[in-house]
């Protein structure tokens, strides 16, 4: 039976165990209702990435993904992959799209990835690691695969709320909580363009600076010091 309309996470796995499972167990329950899935079975979720991160152990850290599909028979049928880990760049390149803003479900991630790939292919013909998606206002949303912190140029540091449409990722969700100096504002495409550091953060590969954006060069053009705190906030369980 082809699999019906889904949400996915995907988590780092090393040691044989996932970072941050909780979070990744509560993310999918919480974005499966928000799509219209019904509840599935948690326990069954957690023997999953159990099984998907054990080979970790021996092969080093994984990444991991877990999918709720809808399914007639019964309910919400769960799967999930563990692949290596693709080389990347300490500092990455970015290139701008377009996001379609908020909607009753944008703060999900759905398996429909309609704005996403095609920006990440955007982004990789271009040379760039990332593409940061901005609204029909010029508000920064979030980047492709990763939420994005900004350090602007009178000091504050930002990440966009989620009220413009982007995704509640689990690396935001944990800085939110255990940077202080962390807060939710609107941040321009001049603000981004002047702003000390821009920071890529996804649960998978933790903080990543941006060191340009359409091949302009963004704060001095490598990883300041907000990415390395960052970094660290995110390398432990939280």
């Amino acid at each position: 039976m082809a699999a019906g309309r889904g949400c996915f996470t995907s988590a780092r796995a090393s040691g044989g165990r996932v970072r941050h499972l909780d979070r990744h167990l509560r993310r999918l329950s919480r974005d499966a209702l928000c799509i219209g899935l019904p509840p599935f079975d948690v326990a069954a979720c957690r023997r999953l990435f159990d099984e998907l991160a054990a080979p970790s152990r021996v092969r080093g850290d994984l990444k991991v993904r877990v999918e709720a599909h809808a399914d007639a028979e019964i309910g919400v049928r769960l799967r999930g992959a563990a692949t290596e880990l693709d080389p990347d760049r300490p500092a990455w390149r970015a290139v701008a799209g377009s996001h379609p803003g908020p909607s009753a479900t944008s703060t999900a991630k759905s398996t429909d990835r309609g704005v996403y790939d095609p920006a990440i292919a955007a982004a990789r013909a271009a040379g760039a690691e990332e593409a940061l998606l901005f609204d029909a206002a010029g508000m920064l949303v979030e980047g492709a695969r990763t939420n994005v912190i900004v350090h602007r140029v009178e000091g504050a540091l930002v990440t966009p709320p989620l009220a413009r449409g982007g995704q509640a990722g689990i690396a935001r969700e944990i800085l939110l909580e255990k940077v202080s100096e962390l807060r939710e504002a609107d941040v321009s495409l001049f603000d981004l363009r002047r702003a000390r550091e821009v920071i890529a953060v996804n649960a998978v590969r933790g903080a990543r600076a941006i060191t340009s954006l359409d091949g302009h060069t963004i704060g001095g053009g490598h990883a300041g010091p907000w990415c390395e705190r960052l970094a660290d906030v995110l390398a432990p369980d939280a």
